[in-house]
């Protein structure tokens, strides 16, 4: 058992929807539990996302409300998974942000970027991580070649 777990309270029966949801989009997942409250909808819930835990919890009404101060990050291999996972997470409503950051439909935060993104901007050459850092603050979608571009020193 995972010591510390990710715990996101829904509201108004849509705890079962983002679980199902987030099974569809990730190759890698699994639901674990389903609990039925006493209208048939899942009142609580656990599922798996390449092997870490989240639990789920279903409240009345809108008191509940997911904030950019918490936001689950997916380190991808490349712009392929880059792409996939940013179309995907904001299927039915959700919404895209600046600096690879978008909001499902539900209002969670996801951070979708390169692995090559931190790699770069930890380079000890400070004018190098630079030039990532302010590339990217210009992009919505993370694009991996344009990183390396800045990086290189060409310019777009």
């Amino acid at each position: 058992m995972q010591k510390i777990v990710t715990f996101l309270v829904f509201n108004n029966g849509r705890a079962g929807e983002a679980m199902d949801f987030y099974a569809g989009v990730f190759k890698d997942a699994r639901i674990t539990t389903k609990v039925s409250g006493p209208e048939g909808q899942v009142f609580m819930g656990s599922f798996e996302l390449h092997g870490q835990e989240f639990y789920v919890i279903d409240a009345p009404g809108e008191n509940f409300r997911f904030t950019e101060g918490f936001s689950l990050m997916i380190n991808c291999e490349d712009q392929q998974e880059v792409d996939y996972f940013w179309e995907r997470l904001v299927e039915g409503g959700g919404e895209h942000s600046m600096c690879g950051w978008l909001k499902d439909r539900f209002g969670v935060s996801w951070q979708v970027v390169p692995t090559l993104l931190g790699t770069l901007i930890a380079d000890p050459d400070p004018d190098k991580s630079q030039r990532v850092v302010q590339a990217m603050l210009k992009m919505q979608k993370i694009q991996v070649q344009a990183l390396q571009d800045a990086y290189d020193g060409h310019q777009a």
